[in-house]
């Protein structure tokens, strides 16, 4: 350990640790620390997925972009950091860097390359094109892209280094924003168009010169040692995260290939492991199926996941059979209650525990042609929702886009988390959809209200479920938020 003193910053501590570098400010709690991480296997992994009579072969051998219409010459780098083991939770990311070296290139003087979120884990000794793991399949061949976080020049000389500022998807990883894994899992991506020269190829993790390697570099604050730490998840309520997914399922799973299939509809929502859950468009004994879906999908959910699912149900005209709107949750029900709006419109509550709060949990779906009749609507939901207990979640299909006169009356006592993790820097999309539409615009939304002073708001994401042929499980995208219940 080296000390340096100096008058003007006090003490500063510079620790190389198992390959961490580690600066940080000693005299104060809250100071800022960077780490540096670029030692093979422990903090940084890689390999390139290639398409085509490639697609279920793994390299880890090099680290390759190229663009490509013909998919044997289409190549994606994969780089993966452990963020979770070296950044304690709870920090609070400022900046995150991430710098490649480019060990050789073809004629192409410049490429454009994008950094994307990898939304699913991935293994580097098995991942290919195709697979993500050797028994588990990418939902997109090529990989699980997210957002795109940033773009760079990449020349071909040997030696150039190129740097991508991924600050936004890092801080959403260490908050737990993107799921219980903290890694943060990059590809890059040629975005220029197909050349024969657009090869880019650069150093691995286990290059044996530490300067040409993949390296994150992070700067943090780390949580105060006066912070009190979260009580572990269990099962009972007493988690302190809570993941709230909204979705509108097109009569309960019709995709956008028209076939009616909640079978693969609640397949998603499982693999997104929410803990509350509201849908809109779920229908019982209707054309669509003529079956009891809230029933059918609260019993798949047990089958997917293991864990029983507790729900409510309410048609939008009040008979017992309908469409309508429903609320599932993996919390037993403390109590519940449906509320009946103007326009042959509903919503449901239920109220759960968590971590020793009461959250009511509210879904419904607004008019879908009357702006009258949603302002209307709000007013009684606003309403009614005052008689509820803090701290409060509405969800839904509010039938009008984040610009609108709705969603300026509900943000009067409510939260659009979307839009307050797009301030935060941790909202996630995905490429060609980075404003987070959920339809043909932003008309879904997670609010929580005002007076929730005991929800922190981590970070919000819509997912993209396209499969391999660009099949979409409902019209809709789903919409998922992360709360801290303090």
């Amino acid at each position: 350990m080296r000390l340096r003193v100096s008058g003007q910053l006090g003490r500063v501590f510079t620790r190389v640790a198992a390959g961490i570098i580690v600066v940080g400010a000693a005299a104060a709690a809250a100071a800022q620390t960077t780490v540096t991480l670029n030692q093979p296997a422990t903090h940084v992994v890689s390999a390139t997925v290639r398409g085509g009579t490639y697609a279920n072969k793994n390299d880890q051998s090099r680290l390759a972009t190229r663009a490509a219409d013909d998919p044997d010459f289409e190549r994606r780098a994969l780089v993966k950091f452990d963020t979770q083991n070296t950044i304690p939770a709870g920090s609070t990311v400022t900046s995150a860097k991430l710098t490649v070296t480019v060990k050789g290139g073809s004629a192409d003087a410049t490429r454009t390359v994008g950094a994307y979120q990898v939304r699913t884990s991935w293994n580097e000794t098995q991942v290919t094109w195709n697979h993500r793991r050797s028994t588990e399949s990418w939902t997109t061949k090529g990989g699980d892209l997210g957002s795109r976080i940033a773009t760079a020049n990449v020349g071909n000389a040997a030696g150039t280094r190129v740097t991508f500022d991924v600050t936004p998807l890092v801080k959403a990883a260490v908050t737990g924003a993107l799921g219980a894994s903290r890694y943060t899992r990059i590809a890059l991506v040629d975005e220029d168009g197909s050349t024969s020269e657009s090869y880019r190829e650069y150093f691995t993790p286990t290059d044996i010169n530490t300067a040409h390697r993949p390296v994150l570099t992070v700067t943090y604050t780390p949580p105060s040692a006066s912070q009190p730490t979260a009580p572990a998840p269990t099962p009972s309520g007493s988690s302190s995260t809570l993941h709230v997914l909204h979705w509108n399922t097109h009569h309960g799973g019709v995709g956008s290939d028209g076939k009616w299939d909640p079978y693969r509809l609640t397949k998603w929502i499982a693999k997104l492991n929410p803990d509350i859950v509201s849908l809109n468009e779920v229908e019982r004994y209707t054309g669509w199926g003529n079956t009891d879906e809230p029933a059918l999908i609260a019993s798949l959910m047990k089958q997917y996941t293991g864990r029983t699912w507790y729900y409510k149900f309410q048609t939008l005209a009040g008979g017992s059979n309908g469409i309508g709107v429903m609320v599932m949750s993996r919390f037993p029900i403390v109590a519940a209650s449906p509320k009946m709006l103007v326009g042959s419109r509903s919503a449901v509550d239920i109220a759960i525990d968590v971590n020793g709060r009461t959250v009511n949990f509210t879904s419904t779906h607004l008019h879908p042609d009357s702006s009258s009749y949603r302002l209307q609507e709000i007013a009684e939901i606003k309403s009614w929702e005052s008689g509820l207990a803090e701290q409060r979640i509405v969800a839904g299909d509010f039938n009008a886009t984040y610009t609108s006169t709705e969603n300026a009356t509900v943000k009067q006592s409510y939260y659009d988390s979307w839009a307050v993790a797009q301030a935060n820097g941790t909202a996630v999309a995905y490429p060609g959809n980075t404003a987070g539409n959920t339809r043909n615009g932003r008309i879904d939304f997670i609010y929580y209200s005002h007076g929730s002073s005991a929800l922190v708001m981590k970070g919000s994401q819509v997912f993209d479920t396209r499969d391999a042929n660009g099949v979409m499980p409902s019209d809709h995208r789903p919409l998922m938020t992360t709360f801290v219940v303090k």
